[in-house]
């Protein structure tokens, strides 16, 4: 299966894009301002405790508080607090942490209020951002990621991730670990260390050790709220998670994030930095590869499959629902029974990669075709847990029921990804009234006549919405053949279907963007 990873850049942040077999499978939005991201590790302030809920709320600087259960706290609660005293309050070293005395773990059937309380301070990390109207997610079990082990301070274990097969594999990794593990730390194997040496896994030790001082030095110059970890951006974090699976290639259009994975693949994986490539064309990247109109063909809320069936997806605050229909599709069997269970495979299949693409997350309800027998009620459910093995999010799939219903739960830790498939004009805002299409290429022409006249443009090229395209070359002679006639200079058309109706650029012969005030 042949992997690849998009990076775009767009007005509103880095689009990132994962594809197999050419297909999108997963999209991410990564903004600029977000600083509220999964990984993050906050300096907070106790603000509320909640005794009815054995919560509390905290500050991290949100515009909501965000949530801290109890169970969340972590067994080594009180060990992390009086290293935080040391640290915040007396200046101790940032490497103290070997020397620490672990305190007794705490009672995990206790309360919130023996060990927290109001305006207390704490080092808290982000596990779910803030989704709908609640404040993000906090946990006090501290861990930081690295490419094959993350790091659990004030822990004395190694685990091992439940994905390897290999029982000899496992005896000896923990065996590796086991002769590097820092006192005071814990470690958790990824599946990427599988094969992977003493000196890899050291050196990713040392790296995550130097990230967690560098916290603690952080720790002791600054207030709550304040972020004193950031996660790595979320390009990189997911190039280090599935690195594992391997790309085949990755493509960015954005010359920062190029850069960034350059320096990421030849520390990591030199023999990757081959893979990588910078898109340099003007018309944006996944509208080049044809991604833009699989978005908008798979995010609204009927999702037409190739057979003719189709999935209608609804969303609400407590769960989503998906009907499976079949729609127009050609009943070529002799049994209803054999027609139902071909489409129930075919959208099996286009809903796992529909609640990866949409980051789809808690209770999922799937509406199957009715089938009568057993066996091909639990072949439809064993061919969607087969699909559902390449999500990374936590899942769990439950039999289909006699009413060829199948419920999911599955993790989430980020707001659903919602592309809209329907526009609102911009120059109405939905008030039905626009500018007359006269103006609108009026004012095309006048700039056209302007860049060659008064700016002496030898060459140029003016990208538009496919709409606007249609209109300036249709007829004899069309708007662009009157412009070749006036001023013996070819207007080059460029369409991109994510433009708004009215957005248009214009492009020189250095390719440099023109831009009219």
């Amino acid at each position: 299966m042949a992997n690849e990873l998009l990076v775009s850049s767009t007005e509103e942040g880095l689009r990132i894009g994962i594809l197999e077999n050419k297909r999108i499978v997963e999209l991410h939005l990564e903004k600029p301002d977000n600083q509220f991201t999964v990984g993050d590790i906050y300096l907070a302030r106790v603000k509320k405790i909640m005794p009815g809920l054995n919560a509390a709320f905290v500050d991290v600087g949100y515009a909501k508080d965000a949530f801290l259960h109890y169970l969340d706290l972590g067994p080594q609660f009180r060990t992390l607090q009086k290293h935080l005293n040391q640290v915040h309050k007396q200046g101790t070293t940032a490497d103290a942490v070997e020397n620490l005395e672990l305190n007794p773990e705490i009672n995990k059937h206790g309360k919130i209020t023996e060990v927290l309380k109001t305006n207390q301070h704490v080092l808290v990390q982000i596990v779910k951002e803030a989704i709908s109207s609640k404040g993000p997610r906090l946990s006090c079990e501290l861990s930081l990621a690295g490419q094959y082990i993350i790091l659990v301070p004030y822990s004395q274990d190694i685990s091992i991730s439940r994905k390897f097969k290999s029982l000899e594999e496992k005896k000896r990794l923990k065996r590796l670990l086991e002769a590097i593990r820092p006192p005071n730390f814990g470690m958790i194997v990824r599946t990427a260390a599988e094969g992977k040496d003493i000196a890899e896994l050291e050196a990713d030790l040392l790296q995550l050790q130097e990230k967690w001082k560098r916290m603690l030095a952080a720790v002791q110059q600054v207030q709550p709220p304040t972020r004193v970890l950031t996660e790595m951006d979320r390009t990189t974090s997911l190039l280090r998670d599935m690195l594992s699976v391997g790309f085949d290639s990755i493509i960015t259009d954005n010359q920062d994030t190029f850069q960034e994975l350059t320096d990421y693949l030849k520390i990591h994986q030199p023999d990757k930095v081959k893979i990588l490539r910078l898109h340099k064309l003007k018309v944006p990247l996944f509208e080049h590869l044809g991604i833009e109109r699989q978005i908008k063909a798979s995010f609204g809320k009927t999702v037409n499959l190739p057979s003719g069936c189709y999935l209608v997806i609804e969303h609400t605050e407590a769960l989503h629902v998906i009907d499976v229909n079949s729609g127009s599709t050609r009943m070529n069997e002799d049994s209803p029974e054999a027609n139902s269970l071909r489409i129930n495979i075919e959208a099996a299949s286009e809903i796992a990669r529909q609640l990866r693409l949409r980051d789809m997350g808690g209770i999922i309800v799937i509406d199957f075709i009715d089938l009568r027998k057993l066996e091909n009620r639990k072949a439809v459910y064993d061919h969607l847990n087969s699909e559902m093995r390449r999500d990374r999010a936590k899942h769990t799939v439950l039999p289909m029921s006699k009413f060829g219903l199948i419920q999911i739960t599955r993790q989430r830790v980020r707001p659903e990804i919602n592309i809209t498939t329907t526009e609102v004009c911009p120059s109405c805002n939905g008030t039905g009234k626009i500018m007359p299409s006269i103006l609108l290429t009026d004012e095309i022409a006048n700039h056209v006549d302007y860049l060659f006249k008064e700016n002496k443009e030898s060459q140029l090229e003016i990208v538009v919405n496919p709409y606007i395209a249609a209109y300036l070359k249709q007829g004899f002679p069309s708007i662009r053949l009157k412009w070749w006639m006036k001023y013996k200079k070819w207007v080059t058309l460029t369409t991109d279907s994510s433009a708004p109706f009215t957005l248009i650029k214009y492009f020189n012969k250095e390719s440099e963007e023109i831009k009219f005030s």
